[in-house]
């Protein structure tokens, strides 16, 4: 049996329990459309549902390593930002129980549209789109359902733990770093995507009509956001995404380009010191860099392509540029 027809089968079997709807059939086997190092993301339909699943849906299954809890809080977040009139899609149903497919997973709704990375031209322009807009809604509403973690003080204090677990004294340093010169708030604290690219923004035309994946969110200084991306945008090697081959070459030339239009852009609309983003470039560097060191400790999730790259390679230089401090990593296993 396919992946693609045991996933069919143990989704047609809990949704028919959850819905209470004994006829549901998906229309066709779960179709792949892609995901990153953390998720297994595919297209279907149902039939014989309520109106609210009768359109293209999406399911978001996470790696089985991962703490069930992220699929509810994902659920709050995208369905709290859908109600401010935010174009995240609207999560139908969240479950943490990994029984009927191997781990927890969310169903959502299919917005319509392509990735931006499908038009390279004004790229710039809607990244800084898509994030001024998500920066200027109430973030209290967020703040208060998601509560202490979504905080950076709770982003900072996560790390320490993380790091703490599997021992990675290399970072030790650079989290002292962080602590240390930590500035102080510059306005109130706005909704951050924290992993926003190309990737993750649906354009319908010349229309921005999603933003995607919703894990890393925060709510905290708008700088942390703008570096989090800047960064992305930098030194992610380009050859790790869903691009055709032939533009991959045009898009390695390009990325520094796109880095600093964007930045740019998005200066013109809300001015960002030098040294604020900065220190929130650290700082957003850090989780990959822990994601990184996870890997590598014997027990810790499998080594991904990205980790198989030199980027964990090219952000500790540039962290020891902005900070002054050595942070190291474990060797990457085999």
């Amino acid at each position: 049996m396919s992946r693609a027809d045991e996933i069919a089968r143990g989704l047609a079997v809990h949704l028919r329990g959850a819905l209470g709807e004994p006829a549901i059939e998906l229309v066709e086997p779960p179709a792949p459309v892609g995901g990153g190092f953390d998720t297994e993301i595919y297209a279907f339909r149902l039939r014989s549902v309520p109106a609210a699943w009768a359109g293209p849906l999406v399911l978001r299954l996470l790696r089985a390593h991962h703490d069930p809890a992220r699929a509810l809080r994902e659920q709050a977040t995208q369905n709290t930002l859908a109600d401010l009139g935010y174009p995240a899609p609207r999560v139908l149903l969240a479950t943490v129980d990994p029984a009927p497919l191997g781990a927890a997973f969310l169903v959502m709704e299919r917005l319509s549209g392509a990735p931006l990375t499908t038009r390279p031209i004004g790229m710039a322009a809607v990244l800084c789109d898509a994030q001024l807009r998500l920066h200027a809604l109430d973030a209290a509403p967020l703040g208060r359902l998601l509560g202490e973690p979504a905080t950076f003080d709770g982003y900072l204090a996560a790390l320490d733990r993380r790091i703490a677990r599997v021992s990675l004294a290399g970072l030790a340093g650079l989290m002292a770093w962080l602590r240390e010169r930590r500035p102080p708030p510059a306005a109130p604290p706005v909704i951050c995507h924290g992993d926003l690219h190309p990737q993750n923004v649906l354009i319908d035309g010349r229309a921005l009509s999603g933003v995607l994946d919703w894990p890393n969110v925060l709510v905290a200084d708008d700088a942390f956001d703008v570096a989090s991306t800047r960064l992305i945008l930098r030194f992610v090697p380009v050859e790790l995404a869903s691009l055709p081959s032939a533009v991959r070459w045009l898009a390695h030339v390009g990325q520094p380009i796109l880095a600093h239009r964007y930045l740019a852009g998005y200066r013109r609309r809300c001015s960002i010191d030098r040294a604020r983003l900065a220190y929130y470039e650290v700082a957003a560097a850090m989780r990959a860099l822990v994601q990184a060191g996870e890997r590598r400790t014997a027990g810790g999730p499998p080594p991904s392509p990205l980790d198989r790259s030199a980027y964990a390679a090219r952000l500790l230089a540039h962290v020891r540029t902005l900070s002054g401090v050595d942070a190291a990593l474990p060797p990457l296993r085999p």
